[in-house]
């Protein structure tokens, strides 16, 4: 006779199983499981005559699997004590005990897990319970800094908790957003939802019957599918520098509006005269040749195809590495 102890994920929607577990279970002599299994009603609408018990038994399941062929359901969560207490029970008396692995999880099964913690996290948590999505902007870019502080520096075992740290704050602003009442509110499937469809829509030669020769040509196609996707947006005044966000940091922002003229074949006279209209404009007196002359520095790292965002970064790098060493040298002396 044999134990068999039958672990699933929660992460699976009950019912779904393997053939070898339907097959266990089917052919078992007894099938066991804990009062308000989640798996309990698809067993019985399956014909499995299933018998909860209020607590696991290990005594008693290793008892009666000496006479029968015994299934016991293992708890979401794996039930490990109880595996742990009937190896102990069946090390001086032998018996059949297999485990069986009746469903897996599927790719991105745990962001399933990350949802449900922040919605816990948002009812139960004071702190959590009280952000806004304006209380959360500086958390958000502080984890996006973080990100680019592990890649530039080469810290890649480092990477896997930084990227789920910005996970995180897309959960939270998507917990946020789904307590609304009103047409601004949506879940986190609404996000997801929306940039599956973009992505599917911006690669027609991936999904679609589009053929292209490589990838200057995707990034042509792409370009045209954005200028359409702002024309239905936005009508008339669709520009080819809507969505670039003018709160990014400056030498980023003055390469990406740069970068949106070159590809509409901006005239290069548009970035004459720029410290005169911006001193104009603000009433101030803010804006001077310095600031043209960045802009120009910035022209020229674009045009050599560098992020001058990271250029300035690195040299910086090397300044504070510098400055360090130069005071460390000062309190030896």
């Amino acid at each position: 006779m044999s134990l068999t102890l039958l672990a699933t994920t929660h992460r699976v929607a009950p019912g779904l199983l393997t053939w070898r577990a339907w097959d266990a279970l089917r052919s078992a002599s007894a099938v066991r499981l804990a009062a308000g299994h989640p798996l309990l009603s698809s067993l019985r609408d399956a014909g499995i005559a299933a018998q909860p018990a209020e607590a696991p038994d290990a005594a008693r399941l290793v008892a009666e699997a000496r006479d029968a062929d015994v299934v016991w359901v293992a708890a979401p969560e794996g039930d490990e004590a109880l595996m742990r207490e009937i190896g102990t029970l069946v090390v001086d008396d032998p018996l059949d005990v297999e485990v069986l692995h009746g469903s897996y999880d599927l790719p991105g099964a745990r962001l399933l897990d990350l949802v449900a913690v922040m919605d816990t996290l948002r009812r139960e948590c004071p702190w959590d319970r009280k952000q806004t999505h304006a209380t959360l902007v500086p958390y958000l870019l502080e984890e996006a800094y973080e990100v680019l502080d592990t890649i530039e520096s080469g810290d890649l075992g480092a990477l896997r908790e930084e990227l789920g740290d910005v996970l995180m704050q897309v959960a939270f602003h998507s917990v946020v957003a789904a307590e609304r009442d009103d047409e601004t509110a949506f879940t986190i499937d609404d996000v997801a939802g929306a940039i599956v469809d973009k992505l599917v829509r911006r690669h027609p030669h991936v999904f679609g019957d589009v053929t292209v020769s490589g990838a200057d040509e995707v990034n042509a196609n792409w370009e045209q599918i954005k200028a359409a996707e702002r024309a239905e947006k936005s009508g008339a005044e669709a520009s080819a520098l809507d969505g670039v966000p003018m709160g990014q940091p400056a030498l980023s922002l003055a390469a990406q509006l740069q970068r949106r003229a070159a590809r509409m074949d901006a005239p290069a006279d548009l970035a004459a005269g720029l410290a005169r209209d911006a001193e104009a404009d603000s009433g101030t007196g803010a804006g001077s040749d310095v600031g043209e002359r960045l802009f120009a520095l910035v022209r020229e790292a674009v045009e050599r195809g560098a992020d001058p965002e990271a250029e300035l970064r690195a040299v910086s790098r090397v300044f504070r590495d510098r400055v360090r060493a130069w005071e460390r040298r000062g309190q030896r002396a």
